[in-house]
Formats: structure tokens, sequence, C-alpha cells
């Protein structure tokens, strides 16, 4: 009997102790879930953008955040509540300001995709 799936093996080639060892080390899947939805975030150009910006300039409001991507403030701001639900931004009101910045998860996310893609 042939099996049409490309991924099925015919033989049993398990390395049981390090199997096992990788299973163990697997990360909850809370944290998979997080992590997920933290790279989900960044999926969108605009919010890859968004964030990119934020790691160059610290920290920014939504009027000039709009301005450097060139978006509008209204798309800019629901971009930005989506990186912050994601974990991977956090705002603070300066006046009648919100001011908007990379959290350490996220600095480091957005660096690691964005050197992923440069090749650097």
């Amino acid at each position: 009997m042939t099996s049409d799936r490309v991924d099925a093996c015919d033989l049993l080639c398990l390395d049981l102790p390090h199997a096992e060892e990788i299973r163990a080390a697997l990360p909850p899947s809370s944290e998979v879930e997080s992590a997920a939805a933290a790279a989900k975030a960044l999926g969108d150009p605009t919010r890859l953008t968004i964030a990119s910006a934020l790691g160059r300039g610290d920290e920014l409001c939504v009027c000039d955040l709009a301005w450097v991507v060139g978006q509008a403030q209204n798309l800019v701001s629901h971009h930005l509540r989506q990186l912050k639900s994601a974990g991977l931004v956090t705002s603070r009101r300066d006046g009648k300001l919100v001011m908007y910045s990379l959290t350490e998860p996220g600095r480091a996310l957005v660096s690691a995709v964005l050197v992923a893609v440069s090749g650097g």
C-alpha cells in the first residue's frame, strides 16, 4: 500500500532519546501562542514599518509617526493598537500627546525580522 502523503515515512527512524530531549525543550503552548501573535502583528508591512520607525526614533507620537511612515494618523493609530495588544509597543501620556515606544520584546523581534530578511 502506497501513501499519497509526501511526508509519510515507512521506516521508524526515530532516535528516541534525542526526540524526547527536543520535545522536553519545546516552549509551553502559551508562550508559542504569544510569540505567534507577536509575529503575526509584524506580518503587516505598515505595522512593521511603524515598528521599525519606533526602533529608530525611540519614542514618537502618532502625528510624527504618521509623517515618518507616510500614512494617515487614524491608520497609524489603528496599527499601534494592534502592536500594543501584541505586547510589542507601549505608550505613555505626555500632556495632550500619547508617546509610543517599542517594548524590549518588540525591539528584539523587529530587529530579528529585519536582520533575517536583509541578510545581515
